[in-house]
């Protein structure tokens, strides 16, 4: 009996990706299908990544494959391939650099760095090549929540390697700081320091960089959001209608340059009492859901109020590397997946297809 390859691809079409709730055929991700005799092998491409899901997935994919009559032998191979995607009109994107996304908060206390540095572990954990750039000038807290010392190299003299932990390549003014020193800049000196750190850092190859920006909507956040090729936007807040209203300036802020926001986090969601037990909602209940329902922003999800986060990040083993399993860095790793699931959904970038045009005067 012969087999048909459309009765192989509509097998496969019964199987759902859990994460985006579509099938890989109609999104034209099964690639290089081929027939031999009874044996049947193809890929799957998947534009984020999920490297924790992938042994599930290829086998729920070769089950659905052997369903068909006739079929015998069946090799899937899921690869994960993230591509740039496009960003605020006018902005060029970064060699090295595929997709740059920025964890903000109007206001500071939030939990915004916290959020920022778990993401990124939770991205690398996955399988993706992962950077981390601490935008706070002022107020640099990556050396310490990744466990980083020392000064970065140069090996031309003029760029700077990332400093490394966890898998994930970090740049900050930090390192480059003592620890007591104060940053007594006006807001263009620290911009200039900033896009120093970005553009002069030879970073290695990235599917993300996590821009880990300082609180507000001044100079250096404006100069950022304006400049640098920003994938998307990840907004963090805490139920708090104070931190709310700062968290809606930072929204208005990016609407304004066109950079997407890709969703919101709602930190010190709740407080459970580690010796009875009793649930407090210290900064009010769900004041972020319902701020991300009035405004249309997809809602990533709501992390505690915890002690052992606080912990984790201040002794420079963050949650998803100090306990990768527990229920902090599951929801962080959750919040992750949904991020880049969301910046795979995005527009590709195709301005290196565009030939650069040049206008000259006949004499």
């Amino acid at each position: 009996m012969s087999i048909q390859q459309q009765d192989v691809l509509q097998a496969i079409a019964a199987v759902i990706d859990p994460n985006t709730g579509k099938d890989f055929v109609s999104t034209k991700q099964v690639k290089n299908l081929q027939l031999n005799g009874g044996d049947v092998s193809f890929d799957v491409e998947l534009g984020y990544p999920a490297k924790s899901q992938i042994p599930a997935l290829r086998q729920a994919l070769i089950n659905a494959a052997r369903g068909v009559p006739g079929v015998g032998n069946v090799s899937v191979n899921v690869v994960t391939k993230v591509i740039a995607h496009a960003v605020q009109r006018g902005v060029q994107l970064m060699p090295q650099v595929k997709n740059i996304i920025a964890v903000a908060s109007g206001k500071g206390g939030v939990g915004k760095s916290t959020t920022a540095v778990n993401l990124a572990l939770a991205l690398a954990a996955e399988g993706a090549s992962v950077g981390l750039l601490d935008a706070d000038i002022y107020g640099p807290s990556m050396p310490i929540m990744m466990g980083i010392s020392g000064r970065p190299e140069s090996l031309d003299g003029q760029n700077m390697e990332p400093m490394e932990n966890y898998g994930v390549q970090v740049s900050s003014i930090g390192f480059l700081v003592d620890p007591d020193e104060a940053m007594i800049w006006r807001g263009p000196m620290a911009s200039q320091a900033l896009d120093q750190l970005l553009r002069q850092t030879n970073w290695k190859d990235l599917d993300y960089l996590i821009v880990d920006m300082p609180p507000g909507t001044g100079d250096i956040q404006l100069s950022l959001s304006q400049r640098v090729p920003l994938t998307g936007a990840v907004i963090v807040t805490t139920p708090q209608d104070i931190a709310l209203a700062d968290a809606r300036k930072g929204v208005a802020m990016f609407e304004k340059v066109g950079v997407p926001i890709l969703g919101l986090v709602e930190n010190m969601a709740v407080h459970v009492c580690s010796n009875c037990g009793h649930v407090e909602h210290i900064f009010g209940a769900e004041g972020g859901k319902r701020y991300a329902a009035e405004k249309g922003i997809e809602y990533l999800g709501a992390l505690p109020l915890a002690m052992s986060i606080r912990e984790q990040a201040d002794s420079g083993r963050p949650s998803v590397v100090a306990d990768p399993d527990g229920q902090a860095a599951t929801n962080y790793k959750a919040i992750a997946r949904q991020v880049a699931i969301k910046v795979a959904a995005r527009a590709k970038d195709f301005s290196a297809k565009f030939p650069s045009i040049t206008i000259s005067r006949d004499t």
